[in-house]
């Protein structure tokens, strides 16, 4: 198989950014992704842009990509749109590894961009209504009610306000992870302590704030079991990350002992399982493929970025991972396994939900954290002796699980 190499990313801090355009923002990680490379623009092959959000709260539909990366100059180039919900910055990026696999241009750009956070702010959480099938909506809500019965709700553990249609979706899977396995709503908020901790390392972090397990179950409720520091906040930022084939790194001449190899690229969409088979759960089929691409099991695997748009998000996928057993998740994270200093440190960076979650860059931040990561360059975050490193990055909903999953291997 034709080796694809990380030769440079860039990421624009994550957070409110009310006086920024959004090609301001893709310009920033752009340009910071081509100088950590050492190559110019016209460089480039191919881009593929990963954007949501434009459409509805920019008005920028149909071509974002095009008009966003000509703003920074980048032009007469094959430009690829992508939109995969959340999973739209892991999706580009396998795209672009496919493309670089394949041959006819060694130098890809990936970059995902988005601007959430609009004085609408009823707007910006509409977007979420439209992450499963719209015509079966109905259908959908009465699965997440079945998801949830016969588990005892304690009073006043919900906001007044309606929550959106992922926190409730995030919800459900909750409540069915712990009628199956007795997962706690104090496991889960011990993920969320955990991963606000991880995020006073990160200068880049939209929330840089710690909380302890009290302090998290004590929050605001949203959806039972989640409170708000267990969700991820409205965020705008762009990520970028500048990949290459054999070829290209030789014609940039780019400095090789800074190239993160790409070991596997996986990309999967929902299967049509039942909710009593997680054991055919479309990441825990990503993750397989992805080991086997690689030659390599969970065991080998330093650090991880996983999707923890809510911080059960990241109990679900360390088990379908393979990290820990099914129904394990929960008690590990009690344990510290996943802590920096722990077992397996998941979500370095903070996560999801203090890193902050623009959607279509989302994907290509945790590319950037794992890069800095096998290069040794995470300061007080830094895990030390790292060979190999994954990315599980999802988004959408469709069947009973997400819509689609992106699972991608990097190795020093």
């Amino acid at each position: 198989m034709t080796p694809v190499y990380v030769a440079g990313v860039g990421m624009t801090p994550f957070g409110r950014h009310l006086d920024r355009a959004v090609h301001d923002l893709a310009g920033e990680a752009v340009n910071a992704a081509l100088q950590d490379a050492g190559c110019g623009m016209e460089d480039i092959g191919a881009a593929f842009y990963s954007g949501v959000t434009q459409g509805l709260l920019q008005g920028q539909a149909a071509i974002p990509g095009h008009v966003v990366l000509s703003k920074i100059g980048i032009h007469s180039i094959p430009i690829y749109n992508v939109e995969s919900a959340c999973a739209s910055g892991g999706t580009a990026f396998h795209l672009a590894v496919q493309t670089l696999r394949a041959g006819g241009i060694d130098v890809a750009l990936v970059v995902g961009a988005e601007k959430m956070n609009v004085l609408d702010k009823a707007r910006a959480f509409s977007l979420f209504d439209a992450g499963w099938d719209v015509s079966r909506s109905e259908e959908y809500r009465q699965l997440l009610a079945r998801m949830a019965e016969g588990l005892e709700l304690p009073a006043g553990c919900e906001s007044a306000t309606p929550a959106s249609t992922f926190m409730a979706i995030a919800a459900a899977l909750c409540r069915l992870h712990m009628k199956a396995y007795g997962t706690t709503q104090r496991q889960i908020a011990a993920v969320s302590a955990k991963n606000h901790g991880h995020s006073l390392h990160n200068p880049q972090a939209q929330i840089r704030k710690a909380f302890s397990v009290d302090e998290v179950l004590a929050a605001p409720p949203v959806v039972y079991p989640l409170t708000a520091p267990m969700c991820a906040p409205l965020s705008d930022g762009a990520a970028a990350a500048l990949l290459c084939n054999e070829e290209g790194l030789g014609r940039i001449g780019a400095d090789r002992g800074r190239c993160i190899r790409v070991s596997a690229s996986v990309l999967r969409s929902f299967g049509r399982r039942r909710l009593d088979q997680p054991e055919l759960h479309v990441a825990r089929l990503a993750a397989r493929q992805a080991y086997d691409e690689a030659g390599l099991g969970p065991e080998d695997i330093g650090v991880a970025e996983v999707h923890d748009a809510t911080a059960m998000g990241e109990i679900l996928q360390v088990e379908n991972l393979g990290f820990v057993p099914a129904g394990e998740g929960g008690p590990a994270q009690e344990r510290g396994e996943f802590t920096l200093g722990g077992r397996l440190p998941v979500n370095p960076s903070g996560g999801l939900e203090s890193k902050g979650h623009p959607l279509g860059a989302t994907g290509l931040g945790q590319v950037y954290e794992l890069t800095t990561q096998l290069r040794g360059e995470a300061g007080p975050r830094q895990v030390p002796s790292l060979r190999h490193a994954l990315q599980e990055n999802d988004g959408g909903f469709q069947g009973v699980e997400e819509a689609a999953v992106t699972v991608n291997i990097f190795s020093r």
